[in-house]
């Protein structure tokens, strides 16, 4: 009998997890992925993993949780002061999800989510065609000149925040810009270093946020509006002396832990990672296409609530776990549908959260009122459900 044949285009967290969580089952699984072999071993700064992909993880691929959180830090709380010191609020992350979150760098993520799987390197979808039977053939560059792949029963497009695959299959879209920027850097702690769990820093709109990452580094990211909301990031603010400004309190000195982010950032703004918040629409299953969307080709998530890598995650938990109960029952081509209807609402949910929780950082916003409103029930009571509310297995892991 013929094994089902699948590919998943992009070994980035969602399709890594997902290929984690197929590992070991009768079918015939081809990764893509277009970065050379080792392009992320320096990759990118750092990241908090939410509590709710460390569940997932936990639930579906519990060997893969493990190695995680050796390699990481836990994340148990969440702090928020205004730069003069101010506490504004103090969240048990690890009591309200029943568990820790992770903190962890890009570079440590990626080597440990590959590790052991049988990734092509340097190959990337750049094309599909729908078969007369239903299946799809996939067009691949390789290092080695163009190839396709026939006979594919279900393609896991896991392409990333601007994915070529959903481009080909639903048209361009268009992204809604939230009129923040974002940007993001990783330096050594040093000795004297006042960071350690995920922690926030306001002056007005204007937010630093950092915490400790393994190898006694810091992750910083900053943000500060943007007007008009799609405009480019203006070059003026890419300097050190304008980026104290923004984050210096008219009252005083910035407290320790705000004046050691103040000095880092102006140290450190050469190697910035620049980006302006965005979202766009959620589409996991293309009408008429053996094709399920996963991770930030699927949801382009809002950074806010760090769920991002972790929705992520979660996607490829379900997705294995749909496709190992469709090889049971020989229904693969159900898979996009059983996603979408598992996930859709979830990852609705996350957005829309995600999205409220940044009310603090558009322009006018007044961040005391705003962050101590998270202190209260109602999103406390919304938090609880982001960190609690996992799928569990349809089918067991194998």
């Amino acid at each position: 009998m013929r094994r089902a044949r699948i590919v998943i285009a992009g070994a980035g967290v969602a399709g890594a997890v997902t290929a984690h969580g197929l590992a070991r089952m009768p079918a015939e699984v081809i990764c893509l992925e277009r970065s050379p072999a080792g392009d992320q071993d320096e990759a990118g700064t750092g990241l908090n993993i939410g509590p709710n992909a460390m569940t997932a993880l936990r639930l579906h691929l519990p060997d893969l949780a493990g190695t995680l959180a050796a390699a990481g830090l836990p994340w148990r709380r969440w702090t928020a002061d205004l730069t003069d010191g101010t506490r504004l609020l103090d969240l048990d992350v690890a009591a309200l999800a029943r568990g820790p979150g992770l903190r962890i760098r890009w570079a440590e993520l990626y080597r440990i989510l590959r590790r052991g799987l049988p990734v092509r390197y340097g190959c990337e979808a750049t094309d599909l065609l729908r078969q007369p039977d239903g299946r799809a053939s996939v067009r691949v560059a390789t290092p080695a000149g163009p190839e396709t792949i026939p006979d594919v029963d279900l393609v896991v497009a896991a392409d990333g925040r601007y994915s070529r695959l959903r481009r080909l299959i639903a048209g361009p879209s268009q992204p809604r810009h939230l009129g923040i920027v974002m940007y993001r850097a990783l330096w050594e702690a040093g000795p004297a270093c006042p960071i350690d769990d995920y922690g926030q820093w306001f002056n007005g709109p204007n937010r630093l946020l950092a915490f400790r990452v393994p190898g006694d580094l810091v992750y910083c990211a900053g943000t500060f509006p943007l007007d008009p909301p799609d405009a480019p990031v203006p070059a003026a603010m890419k300097d050190a002396e304008i980026l104290r400004g923004l984050y210096r309190p008219a009252s005083g000195p910035p407290s320790r832990a705000a004046g050691y982010l103040i000095e880092g950032i102006a140290r450190h703004v050469g190697s910035i990672h620049w980006a302006r918040v965005q979202e766009d629409a959620i589409l996991y299953a293309p009408a008429g296409w053996p094709v399920v969307l996963v991770g930030d080709a699927a949801h382009p998530m809002i950074p806010t609530l760090g769920q991002g890598a972790t929705q992520s995650i979660e996607d490829g938990c379900s997705t294995a776990d749909a496709i190992r109960a469709a090889l049971a029952n020989g229904a693969i081509a159900a898979v996009p549908g059983a996603v979408e209807a598992r996930r859709g609402s979830r990852a609705r949910f996350a957005l829309d959260l995600s999205r409220a929780a940044s009310d603090t950082l558009l322009a006018g916003a007044d961040p005391v009122a705003g962050t101590r409103e998270k202190a209260g029930p109602a999103f406390r009571s919304a938090l609880e459900r982001l960190y609690r509310d996992v799928d569990p297995p349809l089918a067991p892991a194998r």
